[in-house]
This record gives C-alpha cells, structure tokens and sequence, in this order.
C-alpha cells in the first residue's frame, strides 16, 4: 500500500532527506519519500501494518524536525 501525505512547517531540504532515511529504515517500510519543495511524503509498507508503521513515521519525523506535522 502506498499513501502520500502533506506536510506543515518543514522548514529544510536537509531535514527531508534525514527524514527521508529515516522512515526507510523503519522496519517493514518498503519505499519512501519526502519532498521539500512540494512538502509532501508517501510511505509504501504492507497494508496490514501501515498504520503501526505510520505511528513510528510520526515518531522518526518529530526527532528530526519537531515542527513538522504529517497531516492524515
């Protein structure tokens, strides 16, 4: 399953792509984007986790940029 989502208050190209490896290292995360330019992300994970993965993606996110909101 792959979902995209817009992002508020990300105010970098370098914390994209730290979030960007990030939610790729997440287990179970199969592909991921994030685009600073766009403030938009997609997550593509199995559909039977994405939401237990999705909360992790919220958790990876806030460490690298804690203004940054993943609106769902």
């Amino acid at each position: 399953m792959k979902k995209r989502f817009n992002l508020e208050d990300l105010d970098c190209a370098n914390c994209a792509a730290k979030m960007e490896a990030a939610i790729k290292k997440i287990d179970g995360v199969e592909d991921a984007g994030v685009n600073f330019l766009t403030q938009k992300m997609y997550v593509e994970a199995p559909a039977e986790k994405f939401d237990e993965i999705m909360d992790e993606v919220v958790k990876v996110c806030r460490k690298v940029e804690p203004e940054c909101r993943i609106l769902r």
